[in-house]
């Protein structure tokens, strides 16, 4: 299973970013996913996650600016970043929770990230 975000880059301030994530390889089942991003010089932190029934939760930080999706099978998440600002300049991972196969564990897969620079 391999977990690729999309969508990064530099942006100007004030704009609207969408990130995708795209998944592939066999997985039996997917549970919950979700979104987490580092600032430069800082700790990842969680910026929303959903769950297989799509109910939608974020962390209190990340509520008036980050709209989670569900989107397809192949991009099963994506993230919506409005009214961009230095703040935002972070990497944002992408990570998916599921089984492999109906005989497996759960595990968690994570993407590389993508880096979003936001300019003034």
């Amino acid at each position: 299973v391999h977990v690729v975000e999309s969508g990064g880059g530099f942006v100007q301030a004030g704009g609207t970013l969408r990130l995708s994530c795209r998944v592939s390889g066999d997985m039996f089942a997917i549970g919950d996913m979700g979104w987490y991003r580092q600032p430069p010089g800082k700790e990842r932190e969680l910026v929303g996650s959903t769950t297989a029934r799509s109910y939608i939760h974020y962390a209190d930080s990340a509520k008036s600016r980050f709209t989670i999706t569900r989107d397809n099978d192949e991009n099963p998440i994506s993230l919506e970043i409005s009214s961009l600002n230095i703040e935002a300049t972070a990497q944002y991972y992408c990570t998916v929770s599921g089984f492999v196969s109906e005989f497996s564990g759960p595990a968690d897969f994570w993407g590389p990230g993508t880096l979003v620079i936001v300019s003034t």
